[in-house]
């Protein structure tokens, strides 16, 4: 994982960085973790580096997401999305957590708060019950400090180390 720099942020932001840096050194399997606001924009991220290389690389070289939280994030808000129109067209209330099992890996959303998603991409041989209760463990945490004015924050630190690593 490599960590964005923390200087300069309120200590609720460096708390959600350490949340994150927490999730992903203790659950063994998880390849990229993004945290997503309710408009699609990505706040927080397990791989800013990858982010960068996900920018600049040449369409023709991709063979896809691979995990990287730039990509992640774009899948976290579509299942997102998608989710929430199931959840009313069938009157089931809100959607508390998604899954999706692939051959070669899963990927995992949870709501956080108004709207926000935590999106995990696990490897195959992730235990799906460990990633989920440590995503429980997060949004239980992270949730009620994810206010707007903390994603504003965010979005504008990450918009600083993509121009800063550009």
């Amino acid at each position: 994982m490599t960590a964005t720099s923390t200087f300069g942020l309120s200590s609720e932001a460096r708390n959600l960085h350490w949340l994150l840096t927490n999730l992903v050194e203790e659950v063994p399997g998880l390849l990229s973790v993004a945290v997503v606001s309710s408009d699609g924009l990505l706040l927080l991220s397990s791989d800013p580096g990858r982010n960068a290389e996900a920018r600049t690389a040449d369409s023709t070289k991709r063979t896809g997401p691979k995990g990287s939280a730039a990509d992640l994030a774009t899948i976290v808000s579509g299942i997102g999305s998608l989710t929430i129109g199931v959840a009313k067209l069938m009157d089931g209330g809100g959607v508390k957590q998604t899954m999706v099992a692939m051959d070669e890996g899963s990927v995992f959303v949870m709501a956080i708060s108004d709207g926000s998603l935590l999106g995990v991409h696990g490897s195959p041989d992730c235990d799906m019950s460990v990633v989920a209760y440590h995503m429980a463990l997060f949004v239980g945490r992270a949730g009620h400090v994810l206010t707007p004015e903390l994603r504003i924050e965010l979005r504008k630190s990450l918009e600083a180390d993509a121009h800063g690593s550009a």
